[in-house]
């Protein structure tokens, strides 16, 4: 009978070697966050290991970043994760010379499958216990994962390609950096600069991204099965096709901020924001309001001298209609972001 077995190590060579021997004994691995204190990390075991029997051909059972709820644990199969590794191999043109850099936190999907499309592809594979900036470009790799922010602090020349997950990609991207779409449940990114992975169907339905594809999971550990008959996955992301045939996504169903009728994209506004010199970083928001419904709130971490509301409205008004300029403004030390990059809009600032 096949288990769900913890892997509760730091990204390293020990790390591949403990994933080997579980699949080689017929198991599931379930990579824990190492981020976590000592008892939540005994808590979330606990979570997962309640749940449907693991199947044979089950590889991987990887946790939401449970950003909407609580976290879900997303079961892989061997042959969702190979066709990942394949088709993501094929559109970045991997060959066996490469050597990928996984720096990622291994307990998400992002950081984990840099090491499964190494391991599938025989490729030379270096796997770091977190991101350091000169550890990263020391490394020899050609390949890398990075978020956004990781991708500020290192020479990007140093790579041939790099991969770019979790939130929004800079305005400057260099030329070598491809952006990908994809969750948990797709088994990593699967619509790479807005062009779909071979083998995978994309959909917009009323506005919503449905994807289909081999690498999708199984289930999830309470047994539901998100996908329909059809075996489509609908991904409560919102998105639309550009006359140039690439998928474009506007966010999350919950993030879009509805302000006196009209429709705003925080990812639109924060773009906007971001080129003003007094915003280091920023995160936007619905605020309820009686009059309006929701207005536009940012969170603003200063680059200098704070901006104050009225600067960001203009600023915001010259590229945009008025009723995507904020109407309120807090000034915080940080943004709020999951382990991957990605903005928690519901978070207190801090």
């Amino acid at each position: 009978m096949a288990h769900l077995v913890a892997l509760d190590l730091p990204g390293g060579p020990e790390f591949v070697r403990e994933l080997h021997r579980i699949w080689d004994a017929g198991d599931a691995a379930f990579p824990v966050d190492q981020r976590l204190p000592a008892a939540a990390r005994s808590d979330l075991c606990r979570v997962m290991r309640v749940g449907e029997p693991v199947e044979p051909g089950d590889a991987l059972v990887i946790a939401t970043s449970g950003s909407t709820g609580d976290p879900k644990g997303v079961v892989l199969t061997h042959d969702a994760v190979a066709a990942s590794a394949e088709a993501t191999n094929a559109r970045l043109s991997v060959e066996p010379t490469d050597h990928w850099l996984a720096c990622l936190p291994l307990s998400h999907v992002g950081g984990l499958s840099v090491v499964t499309r190494a391991v599938h592809a025989g490729t030379a594979l270096t796997v770091h216990p977190g991101f350091d900036a000169d550890a990263a470009m020391a490394s020899g790799a050609t390949m890398v994962s990075l978020v956004s922010t990781a991708l500020t602090r290192i020479d990007p020349t140093r790579f041939r390609t790099i991969v770019l997950g979790g939130s929004r990609p800079p305005i400057d991207r260099p030329e070598n950096c491809v952006t990908t779409y994809g969750m948990t449940e797709t088994g990593s990114g699967v619509v790479y600069d807005g062009m779909p992975l071979h083998g995978v169907e994309v959909r917009v339905v009323d506005g919503e991204i449905r994807l289909r594809g081999p690498m999708l999971l199984r289930q999830y550990r309470s047994g539901i099965d998100p996908k329909d008959a059809d075996g489509w996955f609908a991904t409560g992301d919102l998105g639309r096709w550009l006359d140039d045939g690439r998928l474009h996504v506007e966010g999350r169903r919950g993030d879009l901020i509805i302000t006196g009728g009209e429709n705003v994209w925080p990812d639109a506004v924060e773009r906007l924001l971001l080129t003003h010199p007094a915003v280091g970083d920023v995160l936007v928001r619905g605020a309820p309001d009686p009059e309006w419904g929701h207005v536009v709130e940012v969170l603003v971490v200063p680059a200098g001298p704070p901006p104050s509301l009225d600067e960001l409205r203009v600023h915001v008004k010259r590229s945009a209609p008025s009723f995507m300029a904020p109407k309120r403004l807090t000034l915080v030390e940080r943004i709020p972001r999951t382990a991957l990059g990605k903005p928690i809009r519901a978070a207190r600032p801090t």
